[in-house]
């Protein structure tokens, strides 16, 4: 008998149900432990390092001066928010995530409501070969290419040339980084978005499409009532969690991408952290800027969801 229950009478002890429990499950358990270590050890293990924005530390005289230099409070916040640079870092983030959602968001739905309708399975997987090829490309390499199309003597310009429009140096102009930007971005992510939703029009009933046929619905009548409802939480868990990385772009493709002639339009907070805290090694600003960066992106993220939350069943908790 253990902790008053015993195995007589057909009674189990719990650490046997649980321990034939594990065993029958243990191949699922092994592979979850390598996410689970991964985020425990790259994601949550690093938490520990926003100390830093509130410390004066010298990071090469070793982890114990870290530990011991002296707070500083909200010094580097401070400097932050006063700097004249603060609201143009602010403005190029925000304008490029923003117009980023509004063309990048809908682009891979778009796809996935178009693939639905496509009967001729050949023709729907050479379409999702192609578009989900640029995901797996190196990021270094999509940026060689876009740097070789967009360039004075690339397709494009060949394209506006042939069109009688004169030649133009789209990478050092400011106005065009934005575009530029965003529209490979759609282009590098757009078939691999759509998976997820061509994974929720799966699980649409096919009856509810009988149902509408007989009723008289054509297809543009079945989509807008019976596929675009079976796939709406989707996109609103999609959309929420989108607006938490309302403040953060991709740096390695701005550094890529960007030149001295296009900082005024292309450098974002990302950019700005990454000169300061590994160029200039000042790592507690560096880490103050990520962490206010991350305070504004969780605020987003449940604004969102108290939003979708009271105008609908659909929410991430």
């Amino acid at each position: 008998m253990a902790n008053g229950i015993g195995t007589a009478g057909g009674v189990r002890a719990p650490s046997s149900s649980l321990r034939r429990k594990l065993h029958r499950s243990r191949y699922l358990y092994a592979l979850f432990a390598a996410p689970f270590a991964f985020y425990v050890l790259f994601e949550y293990a690093p938490m520990y390092g926003v100390l830093i924005a509130f410390k004066e530390i010298k990071v090469f005289r070793g982890l114990g001066a870290m530990l011991a230099a002296p707070g500083v409070g909200f010094k580097y916040f401070e400097q932050y928010l006063s700097d004249p640079y603060f609201w143009n870092l602010v403005r190029n983030t925000v304008l490029i995530q923003v117009l980023g959602l509004a063309v990048g968001f809908p682009a891979p739905i778009i796809l996935s409501l178009l693939l639905n309708e496509v009967r001729a399975v050949a023709f729907k997987r050479v379409i999702q070969s192609i578009t989900y090829l640029p995901y797996f490309i190196s990021q270094v390499v999509i940026c060689g290419m876009i740097v070789n199309f967009v360039a004075t003597d690339g397709v494009v310009n060949d394209f506006l040339a042939f069109l009688g429009l004169p030649r133009t140096s789209f990478l050092v102009r400011p106005e065009w980084f934005r575009p530029i930007y965003i529209a490979s971005d759609v282009w590098e992510h757009v078939g691999w978005g759509s998976i997820i939703y061509l994974a929720a029009l799966t699980n649409v009933d096919p009856q509810l499409y009988e149902a509408a046929s007989l009723d008289g619905a054509g297809r543009l009548r079945q989509l807008r009532h019976v596929t675009w409802p079976g796939i709406l939480p989707t996109v609103v868990i999609l959309f929420i969690l989108a607006l938490g990385r309302i403040m953060e772009v991709d740096y390695q493709k701005i550094i890529l991408l960007y030149t001295g002639a296009t900082y005024e339009t292309a450098d974002v907070i990302s950019t700005f952290v990454y000169r300061r805290g590994l160029l200039q090694s000042d790592f507690s600003y560096a880490t103050a800027v990520g962490l206010f960066t991350s305070v504004i992106c969780i605020v987003f993220v449940v604004s969102a969801n108290r939003i979708s939350r009271s105008l609908g069943e659909t929410s991430l908790w």
